[in-house]
């Protein structure tokens, strides 16, 4: 389940990565990603179950045990409220847009402003500043939540802008309109994203820059593909998620993580967490090819 939000559902760095560049409205691609998620994971859980659970893993008796510490932590709602807020606000953006529910008026105009997905997120921020009890100066500081923060989102904001620039070099380059005439005639259509990024990610392990990377070549492509419709592009863009999703091995980062930490050697992360991605990241094409099929 975090492994397919992570790879399909905004507000993720990938998802929203791709979606900008590929020009994809936020608020579809949130919803194509929650439902393309949900019926990949039935696989995916049948897969744990049925093969995964039989797979013996021994456990560590050595291992020291981990005392439980009383935190003060938020209750769970107010915990969410920094992720589920943005999401709803850009998805109501998105529904009115398409529905126009709300035609005019003050209403209309606030749902506009606060479902753009930079101030969505802001009102995201302002609630994550509520979770603490009391809002302490050194949270703010460079060694505080802001300073780790800032940490994080610059190597994000650096690798989307290079993926940014590097997607435009390809439209300029001509590049986009020499695969497209290469590709005329061949019927991929939704699956040449899933496809090459299911080859990014395998060649070189991390997912982010898959989807990046992928979103840059194909965005070029897109019209001559017949994804260029709103709701192709959310496809597309969940199709590309997908593809990162396959497969996850040695080059990998995330793999060793999960086999360092559940006690596998390499030869069971291969049976379990690379067959894993592969049937979870399957699947997740599956769906979305038979939704661009009936929708697109």
């Amino acid at each position: 389940g975090l492994l397919a939000s992570h790879a399909m559902v905004p507000p993720t760095p990938g998802p929203i990565a791709a979606a900008g560049i590929i020009g994809a409205n936020l608020g579809l691609v949130i919803l194509a990603g929650l439902g393309v998620s949900l019926v990949a994971l039935i696989p995916a859980i049948f897969f744990a179950k049925w093969y995964a659970a039989r797979v013996h893993l021994p456990i560590d008796e050595e291992a020291p045990q981990i005392e439980e510490q009383e935190q003060d932590i938020p209750p769970a709602w107010k915990a969410f409220l920094p992720i589920g807020v943005p999401i709803l606000l850009i998805v109501l953006k998105s529904l009115n847009d398409h529905f126009s529910f709300l035609k005019s008026g003050l209403a209309a105009d606030v749902v506009n402003l606060l479902g753009t997905p930079v101030i969505a997120l802001l009102v995201g921020l302002g609630f994550a500043l509520l979770l603490p009890k009391k809002l302490e100066k050194h949270m703010l500081s460079g060694s505080g939540w802001v300073g780790e923060a800032l940490k994080s989102a610059a190597v994000i904001l650096m690798v989307t802008g290079a993926g940014g620039i590097f997607g435009k070099m390809l439209q300029n380059s001509g590049l986009g309109d020499v695969i497209s005439q290469h590709l005329q005639g061949v019927s991929l259509g939704i699956l040449l994203p899933f496809i090459v990024a299911a080859a990014l990610k395998t060649a070189q392990g991390s997912s982010t820059v898959a989807m990046i990377t992928t979103a840059s070549v194909v965005a070029p492509l897109l019209p001559a593909l017949g994804l260029d419709s709103d709701l192709s592009k959310a496809l597309s863009v969940v199709a590309i998620g997908a593809g990162s999703l396959v497969v996850s091995h040695a080059n990998d980062s995330f793999f060793w993580v999960v086999t360092q930490m559940t006690g596998m050697d390499v030869g069971k992360g291969y049976r379990l967490h690379t067959l894993g991605t592969a049937v979870l990241g399957l699947s997740a094409a599956i769906v979305v090819l038979v939704s661009w099929w009936l929708l697109g």
